[in-house]
């Protein structure tokens, strides 16, 4: 075998290595639903955090959606009003008719915080002035549950003695763009952290879904609180490493915690993308090259070679392009798409590859990190 027919099957290699050694990311099989954990003998008091800014669209079906979890336990909500523009302030008080919700006009960010872990930073000091409780439950404001789902937390932080419990959103997948990007979107998550490594006590990979994330209150304080990570443009999983430093967590798919802003266009997704790829490269320019070099020959390489190569450089592309798409079923699946998008994540994963540079790019033009207004990751 010579070196180019050695080369040509690196793609392979790759996803063959994806497919088995990479704790079987691709079968999506973390799930909130995967197994029913009982009830605990004493029902823990919760504090929902409801960081929010420009959230007027939004927010009163997802804070609904909280006020009418069916909790056994003492339940608390918190909407922290992060100096919004456009109203989102009012709109929640209007829902406080049970006198469980408080609404907090949020202050003028401190030199060092990103604005989501301020505004979270705030409802948590709240929270802990008003008979502290047994767990903050940190949740988006564009996020809508159905009311079991908090039941369902607490049960499986209970049973397993968690400190974080988190659940990935089902994002929406509504629009062309959406169907295009987002079910690649929580494979590659699931790929850069693989839940069921997350989720073992003894692996040191840690991840969390910002969306949802329930966290025993005495832990996150042992842990520094949420200033140890107040930097952090990719908040969720900085608190999840954090958190795992304290004990074990958990993460998992769900249907039951549901993202209710669509995604237009693929402007709006490449944006989503851009605020945090970048930081998850720490700002190098050295690793922005390598993972450019890396997706290239992921996601590039394979359908180069089956369409141009001949013989047995064919057969290598075919045979990484086989893999790729097979390993993407079980994502579609649980977006209710058809198998056959698995052809165009070769396509998917170069778009994306686009989207991580723009990431840089923004970054360079002291854009970075850009949320609600913000550029949070200023250039150096």
């Amino acid at each position: 075998m010579n070196a180019l027919t050695a080369a040509a099957f690196l793609p392979f290699a790759i996803w063959l290595y994806l497919l088995l050694g990479r704790g079987m990311f691709w079968r999506a099989r973390e799930r909130d639903d995967a197994e029913r954990i009982p009830e605990p003998a004493h029902w823990p008091s919760v504090t929902a955090i409801v960081p929010a800014r420009n959230e007027a669209d939004v927010i009163e079906r997802s804070v609904g959606s909280l006020l009418a979890q069916d909790y056994p336990g003492v339940f608390r909500i918190v909407v922290v009003d992060d100096q919004s523009e456009d109203g989102t302030g009012e709109v929640a008080r209007s829902l406080n008719t049970g006198g469980k919700l408080a609404v907090v006009a949020g202050g003028a960010r401190p030199g060092g915080w990103t604005g989501k872990l301020w505004a979270m930073s705030q409802g948590a000091a709240h929270a802990a002035g008003n008979d502290a409780p047994d767990y903050l439950w940190f949740t988006d404001a564009d996020i809508a549950y159905t009311p079991d789902n908090l039941r369902r937390l607490v049960e499986r932080a209970e049973a397993r003695h968690l400190v974080l419990t988190s659940l990935m959103a089902k994002l929406s997948c509504i629009t062309a763009a959406e169907h295009f990007f987002i079910p690649a979107f929580v494979y590659y998550f699931e790929m850069l952290y693989p839940f069921a490594w997350v989720n073992h006590a003894n692996d040191t990979t840690a991840a969390a879904a910002g969306g949802c994330m329930l966290v025993r209150r005495n832990a996150l304080e042992a842990a520094g609180g949420l200033a140890a990570i107040k930097s952090a443009i990719i908040d969720d999983c900085a608190l999840g490493r954090l958190m795992k430093t304290q004990g074990p967590i958990w993460l998992g798919l769900t249907d039951r915690a549901m993202s209710i802003r669509p995604y237009a266009d693929m402007g709006s997704i490449r944006r989503m993308v851009s605020r945090s790829a970048y930081a998850q490269l720490n700002y190098s320019p050295l690793l922005l090259a390598g993972t450019l070099a890396g997706l290239a020959l992921m996601f590039l390489a394979p359908p180069s070679l089956a369409v141009f190569g001949a013989g047995v450089l064919r057969m290598a592309g075919l045979l990484a392009w086989a893999i790729m798409a097979v390993s993407f079923i079980p994502m579609l699946r649980f977006y209710g798409r058809s198998r056959f998008w698995g052809l165009a994540l070769p396509l998917i994963g170069v778009l994306y590859a686009a989207f991580t540079l723009d990431s840089a790019v923004q970054y360079w033009r002291g854009r970075g990190g850009m949320w609600k207004g913000r550029a949070q990751a200023m250039a150096r």
